[in-house]
């Protein structure tokens, strides 16, 4: 994704990142969806919008690339969610009651050049914003997903820490079949059947324990896209792009794997909040 270059170094033996994170051409995107909110998402429930949709709050500010949160509000839009933007352009700004009534917080990738640690400073300096605030919202029953660089910031030092386990950069473990920074497919495993999903420079999950749901796995085995609970809340992290619309793909001369990706996309979002595709 040309808007969002990750750069991430991460040693074995120390949990630093350094991450481009995975950004994208820029896009039209939609306008925000206006919804009010209704009681908190508590053991998978989700807040419903008077329209009787779920209300997604999506991230869109310094931290996210041109065209990110708007992928994932069309994703989103798609599967059902009523959506609103937070941040400092957004229609809610981050503050203490911000995702009170919210069914899902939505971490997309972020901006070309930049670090993961320069992304979570960008993230901090927006007044109302604090990881505790989104730690507690997914604790008490909330859902968290994270799409690449908030893959990323599920993880440890910096981030939410919201992961049974950490992230790493997919390009730099053993056996990686993308090595570069530049804007790919990916081969992975989804659910054991093969795909091909749009990539840039995302991470990997190290999870740990029994409960943790491994949806998909890079070829080398790391694993791409994992659900797993924290608290009474559930977290979604991708580190391939789901929600890639069919202009990522041509703005890199790549084969459309759009349609795939949204299927994707729509089995991880299921996954994490529990409910059915719509039929």
């Amino acid at each position: 994704m040309r808007a969002g270059r990750v750069t991430a170094a991460l040693a074995l033996a120390v949990s630093v990142l350094v991450a481009t994170a995975c950004g994208a051409p820029p896009s039209a995107g939609n306008s925000d969806t206006a919804g009010q909110a209704g009681q908190a998402a508590r053991a998978g429930k989700a807040a419903q919008d008077p329209d009787g949709r779920p209300l997604a709050l999506v991230y869109r500010g310094p931290a996210a690339c041109d065209g990110c949160p708007e992928a994932a509000h069309d994703m989103l839009e798609h599967d059902g969610f009523a959506v609103r933007y937070i941040g400092p352009a957004g229609q809610t700004r981050f503050g203490p009651d911000a995702l009170s009534g919210v069914a899902l917080y939505v971490q997309p990738g972020g901006t070309n050049g930049q670090e993961v640690s320069s992304a979570w400073r960008l993230l901090r300096s927006d007044p109302g914003f604090s990881a505790e605030l989104v730690r507690s919202y997914v604790r008490a029953g909330g859902h968290y997903l994270g799409l690449c660089m908030g893959g990323y910031l599920a993880g440890r030092e910096p981030g939410y820490g919201l992961l049974p386990g950490d992230s790493g950069q997919y390009i730099s473990s053993r056996d990686a079949t993308v090595t570069d920074e530049q804007d790919h497919l990916v081969d992975v495993l989804w659910r054991g059947q093969p795909r091909k999903m749009y990539f840039q420079d995302g991470p990997y999950f190290d999870v740990d324990g029994p409960g943790p749901q491994v949806l998909a796995r890079y070829t080398n085995g790391r694993a791409a896209a994992v659900v797993a609970s924290y608290g009474a809340g559930r977290v979604a992290v991708s580190g391939p792009h789901p929600e890639a619309p069919p202009e990522w793909y041509r703005e890199y001369k790549l084969p459309d794997e759009s349609r795939t990706g949204l299927d994707l996309g729509q089995d991880l979002l299921h996954t994490l909040m529990g409910t059915a595709p719509a039929p």
